[in-house]
């Protein structure tokens, strides 16, 4: 048996019955397609070696694939040996000798507030104008902010419950559960949207009187002129077309969410709040992603320490 043909089976068989999400499955089954049966496909699976393992980095990194694309495809590639050896298939797994490929930290991307400033105004007046707030004033995922059911929206208390997150996989549109356990939870937003959301949710109401009985009453928050889910990758591209308006270049979606964890860091806010407020599964990975914020809280600290006692 081929690499190539172990892969094709795994992908239908194992990584087909396992409980990752199918966005995860579509994802890994490409990954192997595209990346792994093309470049060692034609190796017996018996006599795959680290050193092959390792050949597939090199190639890739040189392709000039992202670093986080070359470790997801060895994540790929491990997870479908180790089924082998599982199966029988191998004695070891000649991935698991070979160490994971690293990812260069980098600061997220995030908006400066003159220029968030120039994305809210460049969205004003659009269609999905109060989805993009929301998702600065919130950090909410794509998915999270696409998924919004009005039943999860509690506009005395200015919160939104995060049960769901909306993607688009190889069997359509999904609603599928939050990304982990700590992704469930409550967000606050600021006051001031709480006029933002029912004004929206009017308008929400005439398009409903418009489209009649073309209308598919989801209860969404977002939803498309006769109530069905928006195309995740539709607002992506609207989103993005906007800041170039703005003349921001290299400004995706989910800067907003970057953009709004560095606002409430750099306004002092602690960084185990920012944690539950983002949904990560772990302080660290906060701590980590956002540690630019870090030198500015560091100089306010020394300068409150300077104003506290007398040298």
């Amino acid at each position: 048996m081929t690499v190539a043909a172990w892969l094709e089976d795994w992908i239908t068989k194992s990584l087909a019955a396992s409980d990752r999400k199918q966005a995860t499955k579509d994802l890994y089954a490409t990954l192997a397609r595209t990346h792994l049966i093309p470049t060692v496909g034609t190796i017996p699976l018996a006599r795959l070696r680290p050193s092959d393992v390792e050949a597939v980095f090199v190639t890739k990194r040189e392709a000039g694939l992202a670093p986080s694309t070359v470790r997801t495809i060895y994540t790929v590639l491990r997870g479908a040996l180790d089924v082998a050896v599982r199966d029988g298939l191998l004695r070891s797994n000649p991935a698991a000798a070979v160490k994971r490929p690293g990812v260069e930290r980098k600061d997220a991307p995030h908006l400066t507030a003159d220029q968030a400033q120039a994305q809210l105004k460049a969205i004003r007046g659009d269609r999905l104008e109060v989805l993009f707030r929301l998702m600065l004033a919130t950090g909410l995922r794509r998915g999270e902010a696409l998924a919004l059911h009005w039943r999860d929206v509690d506009l005395d208390a200015a919160v939104v419950r995060v049960r769901w997150t909306l993607s688009r996989t190889s069997a359509g549109l999904e609603l599928g559960e939050p990304k982990t356990e700590k992704s469930r939870r409550t967000v606050p937003f600021p006051v001031p949207a709480v006029e933002t959301l029912r004004a929206h949710r009017k308008r929400q109401a005439a398009e409903q009187l418009a489209a009649g009985s073309l209308w598919q009453a989801s209860g969404l928050v977002f939803a498309s002129e006769i109530g069905t889910p928006l195309e995740p990758r539709n607002v992506l591209r609207r989103f993005e077309a906007l800041a170039e308006r703005a003349g921001l270049r290299g400004v995706h979606l989910h800067t907003l969410r970057h953009s709004a964890a560095s606002f409430l860091l750099a306004a002092g806010t602690h960084t185990k709040v920012v944690q539950e407020h983002l949904g990560h599964s772990s302080y660290a990975i906060t701590a980590d992603i956002y540690s630019h914020v870090a030198p500015a809280q560091q100089r306010e600290a020394a300068d409150k320490l300077g104003q506290a006692i007398h040298w």
